[in-house]
Parts: C-alpha cells; sequence; structure tokens
C-alpha cells in the first residue's frame, strides 16, 4: 500500500459533523496510549500527523484523516482510560458504539492491543462486539519493540486464547519505532478497501 498524501479533515463529536464525500472508512481502535496515533504517523510517513501524546485519553472525538484523497482513517478515542468521569467515557461509548454500528462508509476496524500486556477485559468486550457485528477486523499488537523478538510467541500465545481467536484469524505483530509489521498491515487494508 503506497501513501501520497494524508491529511487531518476533521475531528466530531455527533454523527452529523461526519463527511459527506461517501469516501471509505477504517476505523482505529484500543485502549488509551496503545499507539493508534504512532500508527497513523508510521503507516503514513509522517511524524506528527496524529499527535501523539504520553498523557492517555487526549482522543476525545472521532478523528478523520483523508488518505489518497480516496478512504479515511477513523481515530476513535481510546477506551479503559480510568482518568475520566464515568459520564464522560459513556458518551465515548455511545459515540464509537452509534459510529461503528451506522456508518454505511465503515470498511473495516482495525483493533489495537499492546503485545506486553494480556488483553484487558475492555480489548476482550470491543473484539466480542465487533464479531457480534460482523465488522470486518484486523487485529494487531502495538508495542513490539519493546520485547524481545524471542518473546513474541509466549505473548502472541496469550492474547489468542484471552480473545478465542481461530488460527486462521492473523495477528499482527506492529512496531512504530521499527517498521515491524508494516507492510502486512497495509496488504491487509488495501484488502478491506477493495
Amino acid at each position: 500500500m503506497k501513501i501520497t498524501s494524508a491529511e487531518f479533515v476533521l475531528s466530531v463529536a455527533s454523527p452529523a459533523q461526519y463527511p459527506r464525500d461517501n469516501l471509505p472508512e477504517l476505523a482505529l481502535v484500543g485502549r488509551s496510549n496503545v499507539g493508534k496515533s504512532s500508527l497513523i504517523n508510521k503507516l503514513v510517513g509522517r511524524r506528527a500527523l496524529a499527535r501523539t501524546s504520553s498523557t492517555p485519553g487526549k482522543t476525545r472525538h472521532l478523528n478523520f484523516y483523508r488518505i489518497n484523497n480516496c478512504w479515511y482513517w477513523v481515530d476513535l478515542p481510546g477506551y479503559g482510560f480510568a482518568r475520566v468521569s464515568k459520564s464522560m467515557r459513556s458518551e465515548w461509548q455511545k459515540l464509537i458504539e452509534r459510529y461503528l454500528k451506522n456508518r454505511q462508509t465503515l470498511r473495516g476496524v482495525i483493533q489495537l492491543m499492546d503485545i506486553r500486556h494480556p488483553p484487558t477485559a475492555d480489548d476482550i468486550q470491543m473484539y466480542q462486539w465487533l464479531r457480534y457485528y460482523d465488522l470486518p477486523t484486523i487485529l494487531v499488537v502495538t508495542k513490539a519493540d519493546k520485547i524481545s523478538r524471542g518473546r513474541w510467541p509466549q505473548h502472541l500465545k496469550v492474547i489468542r486464547q484471552a480473545l478465542g481467536l481461530p488460527s486462521e484469524q492473523p495477528l499482527i505483530v506492529f512496531s512504530a519505532e521499527t517498521g515491524v509489521g508494516v507492510e502486512e498491515l497495509g496488504a491487509q487494508i488495501e484488502q478491506l478497501l477493495g
């Protein structure tokens, strides 16, 4: 997948604000601080298209990035962040759910998890929710540079077991630092976009 242009378009808090150009969309979901912004930046080859932060919970709306003028990344607020009020968490949940269930131009979802940790209850719930609604999903485990390559298999086994993944379900190992997984993820994205 070759990305020649990428731009932040808008940040939305309600369906009335969604882009109306009917371009296909791919959503990014994952817990706060899992590396969604870093993944976007790595794939588009730009350092700061999506703002990264060491403080979890910075993404509070749906952020739309137009790629190659022909599709959108949609970065959704991270789930599972405890330092926001319950009402704020509830609003994020409604915003995410409404988007994922109703958006006609959504072609698929990329769910990110941190390779260093077993999936959280929120990770498992999101994966089960995506399966229940039959949304095409690419699973990516991030921050692969933070552990040695020799330990990847044992961490991947824990993740597979926790999610109950079928053996044929790909699990892409990714690092925004080293570029591991970029080509594999690009190929999966091309398939989803058709």
